[in-house]
């Protein structure tokens, strides 16, 4: 099971809450366009700071197969044949290497950050290769 680590969460709706404080301040301070940038960026920050709450899990793995988040807070279960194929696409850019585990279903595509996953998505594609594809 992999899941969001718990700061991650905790930062973005810290975050959603000093957006929406900065809304208030300009709000007062007659500053429309600080207001306008600061109300869409609390409800942003804020949603994806509440999907982490209320779904940490991103990715489970057991002998039938895998669980994936599937919209906002939704589940889709994959069992292991209907998988093609698991990689891990590694980028640099600006002196930053980022990974992403890309699971291929035929019909779908799910990609999971480190973020996503609290580990190294290079760690849980060789985890996944040696449970079940």
């Amino acid at each position: 099971m992999w899941k969001v680590r718990r700061e991650l969460a905790v930062f973005k709706i810290l975050g959603a809450v000093a957006c929406a404080g900065l809304a208030l301040f300009w709000y007062f301070q007659d500053d429309v366009r600080g207001v306008i940038l600061a109300i869409p960026a609390a409800v942003l920050v804020g949603a994806m700071g509440l999907r982490d709450v209320l779904v940490p899990v991103r990715l489970a793995a057991d002998e039938s197969g895998i669980t994936v988040v599937h919209g906002f807070a939704g589940r889709r279960h994959v069992p292991w044949e209907a998988i093609e194929d698991i990689k891990v696409d590694v980028r640099r850019r600006y002196g930053l290497r980022s990974e992403m585990l890309e699971i291929d279903t035929g019909d779908y595509l799910h990609i999971f950050s480190a973020h996503e996953l609290g580990t190294s998505p290079t760690e849980v594609a060789a985890a996944l290769r040696r449970r079940g594809v």
